[in-house]
């Protein structure tokens, strides 16, 4: 979600959970006997990954997650009723849109590109620039309440409408009860937040022919893609330095790690006037930080299910791998004309990394066969993460 989102300040009070409080123990985890971590939650991801970081005010369980699940698809969850969650993050899609930009329940443009859910349990920052935005319970608030753009649209005026749908839907008793056990009466927002953050925290994809490969699986890659896999990794394309790691990103945060890296990144995409500019409504962390060097820097998102995600980038400016691929080896944009006109290879603020690289054509299409094979079908299509409302509302 856009970094500059502004919030009606109304609701920050009834909302407990989101305060410096909530914030400080997002590194937490659920100990056992032993003092060894433990879950409530069957996350069936391999042995060589490690488990995502459970807040300690939201453990992950089954029954968070399935409440998550119907309140994710329910477009009930908006202000004029037309708009869930799912209909910017479809399954089929790998939980994106489809679109270059998102667009809310009003029909409001967001200025990014809708990014993919899975696993964000492993993100070590929220959103595509937002440096603040460490955890789904605080994220989820964004799209939920946000004025500037709206999304979802929930407000002051309709806040009370939306929870008497809610109740007045039979399945809800039961979820709830199910999911805040020791409470009185659990409809609330405090905890839609907590299931929703439920809900995509647990959408953890491991399953692509890429990691059945990796485990030892030797048919499971094609030869192209083989080869694709040794461009990728390989100091002539550099593409592993931002992309690496098990979820194919290096802002990633799991229980095992002692220090977590957040970096950001100028890919070259725009140079305005060739002074560095981004366009005014999409320059990156420097939104939040001020910080003149920070124009244009953005998350590096997971490439897994990149094939599904296209368009590409943060504004949806490419719309196929191919054309990823080819800019990346340009090392960066040259727009010749118009108002964002300027050689984004010439960015001053560009990543080192993205220097360029030549790649003949058969190359290009065993990189774009690599980048397919994360894609992961058996996840994908899998029953306990679609609708769950048969005549979905």
């Amino acid at each position: 979600m856009k970094s500059g989102h502004r919030l009606q300040p109304g609701f920050w009070a009834g909302f407990c959970i989101f305060g410096l409080a909530a914030c400080s123990d997002l590194s937490q985890t659920t100990l056992d006997s032993d003092g060894k971590i433990a879950s409530l939650f069957a996350w069936n991801i391999p042995d060589d990954v490690p488990l995502p970081v459970e807040p300690e005010s939201n453990p992950l369980t089954q029954a968070g997650f399935e409440l998550g699940r119907h309140l994710f698809y329910d477009a009930r969850l908006s202000g004029n009723g037309t708009q869930s969650c799912g209909s910017c993050h479809l399954p089929e899609k790998a939980f994106t849109d489809g679109l270059p930009v998102g667009i809310g329940s009003t029909g409001e443009l967001h200025p990014r590109n809708s990014q993919s859910l899975i696993n964000t349990a492993y993100n070590a920052t929220l959103t595509w620039a937002n440096p603040s935005l460490r955890s789904l319970e605080q994220q989820i608030v964004i799209p939920l309440f946000g004025e500037s753009p709206i999304e979802q649209g929930i407000t002051d005026g309709n806040r009370d409408e939306i929870l008497q749908r809610l109740r007045d839907e039979p399945r809800y008793e039961a979820l709830f009860a199910d999911a805040f056990p020791d409470e009185g009466d659990p409809l609330n927002y405090d905890n839609i937040v907590k299931g929703l953050a439920s809900f995509v925290r647990g959408l953890v994809s491991f399953s692509s022919a890429f990691d059945r490969f990796e485990r030892g699986e030797t048919s499971a890659l094609s030869a192209s893609a083989q080869r694709g896999r040794a461009l990728f990794f390989s100091e002539t394309l550099e593409c592993f330095h931002c992309h690496g790691g098990y979820n194919f990103s290096d802002s990633t945060t799991d229980r095992s790690q002692t220090f977590i890296e957040r970096p950001f990144h100028n890919t070259g995409l725009f140079n305005i006037g060739g002074v560095g500019d981004f366009p005014a409504d999409n320059r990156g962390i420097l939104e939040i930080t001020g910080d003149p060097s920070d124009m244009g820097k953005f998350r590096a998102p997971t490439l897994r299910n990149i094939a599904l995600t296209a368009p590409y980038m943060h504004d949806g400016s490419f719309a196929s791998l191919p054309e990823v691929i080819r800019f990346y080896a340009a090392g960066g944009r040259n727009i010749t004309e118009g108002p964002h006109a300027g050689d984004g290879r010439s960015n001053p603020f560009k990543d080192g990394f993205v220097t360029g690289f030549e790649l003949e054509p058969s190359q290009e299409q065993d990189l774009v066969a690599f980048l397919e094979s994360l894609t992961d079908t058996e996840f994908l299509s899998s029953s306990h993460i679609q609708n769950p409302w048969t005549d979905a509302p």
